[in-house]
């Protein structure tokens, strides 16, 4: 089944995992998965990780994952592939049954600044997205980003990036994570007004703990609002605290989005089950 062919005919529910580099990491995941089964997702993703460092795990858990029975949206990135060995890949999840992939150009290998494409690579999604609808019958999406992508002048010009991607392909798009929900509203506005009709499935990530979510929006470029970085700094390392904060912020914002007739919520879930089922029973879901 094609996500695009739910999406047209109501919001999705979603989980994205990352592929774990140990045996107990991949038992972890999967009894995270069946935690969350009961909630009923429309579909799943598994991430590559940075430069495309487990590239081979994530092939071998969407996979497993579709043996599951779960509807497995696959990433693929430009990073560290040249185009044939993206086709092979590509190839391997036609082979096994995937339906669906998101093509990102992915994020420069670790301790490097900047993305470099290997030698007779692909330079930006745009360039993934024709490959894959040039050569595949995927169901395709894309990312955006509400605030802006970290590396783009300003909002405009990256919804011309964002415009590109839809015209090359992607089905639907998928947000960056956000804590101010009016920076989706003014990007929504903004993409309608700019011709971008896909639907816009709402990336969240429930706060786990103060550093690691300040590490995580200084590296893709999204904002912490100053109110709730103050309660953040309020909790300091109370690592408990923080998480039913990050429950208790979660709700709030899925409730309003859902308000806003959001298209689909799809969880940055960490591997991890804990805040998503808190908030998603918050909800009245999964009862």
């Amino acid at each position: 089944m094609k996500i695009i062919d739910i999406l047209s005919k109501r919001p999705t529910l979603s989980f994205e995992f990352f592929p774990p580099k140990t045996p107990a990491g991949v038992s972890s995941l999967f009894r995270t998965i069946d935690n969350l089964k009961r909630f009923t997702p429309d579909f799943v993703s598994m991430t590559y990780g940075a430069g495309g460092s487990t590239k081979s795990m994530t092939e071998e858990l969407a996979l497993r994952i579709k043996e599951e029975g779960l509807l497995v949206m696959a990433h693929v990135t430009c990073s560290a592939q040249s185009r044939d060995e993206i086709h092979e890949v590509l190839t391997r999840y036609e082979t096994g049954g995937i339906e669906n992939v998101i093509a990102l150009r992915g994020d420069p290998p670790r301790g490097e600044d900047a993305f470099s494409p290997v030698e007779d690579g692909f330079s930006h999604a745009t360039d993934l997205l024709k490959h894959i609808r040039g050569n595949f019958g995927f169901g395709l999406a894309a990312a955006c980003y509400p605030e802006g992508h970290a590396e783009a002048a300003d909002l405009h010009t990256d919804l011309e990036y964002v415009k590109r991607k839809v015209d090359e392909g992607a089905e639907f798009l998928i947000t960056q994570l956000f804590y101010d929900n009016s920076d989706l509203y003014r990007f929504l506005e903004l993409a309608r007004a700019s011709g971008i009709k896909a639907p816009v499935v709402a990336g969240v990530l429930p706060i786990l703990s103060g550093p690691q979510i300040r590490r995580f929006t200084a590296l893709c470029g999204a904002s912490i609002p100053r109110e709730i970085d103050e309660r953040l700094e309020a909790l300091g390392k109370d690592d408990e605290a923080v998480r039913e904060l990050g429950i208790e912020l979660a709700t709030a914002q899925i409730e309003d989005l859902k308000a806003n007739e959001v298209e689909g919520i799809h969880f940055y879930a960490l591997n991890r089950g804990y805040s998503i089922g808190k908030i998603l029973g918050n909800l009245g879901e999964g009862a």
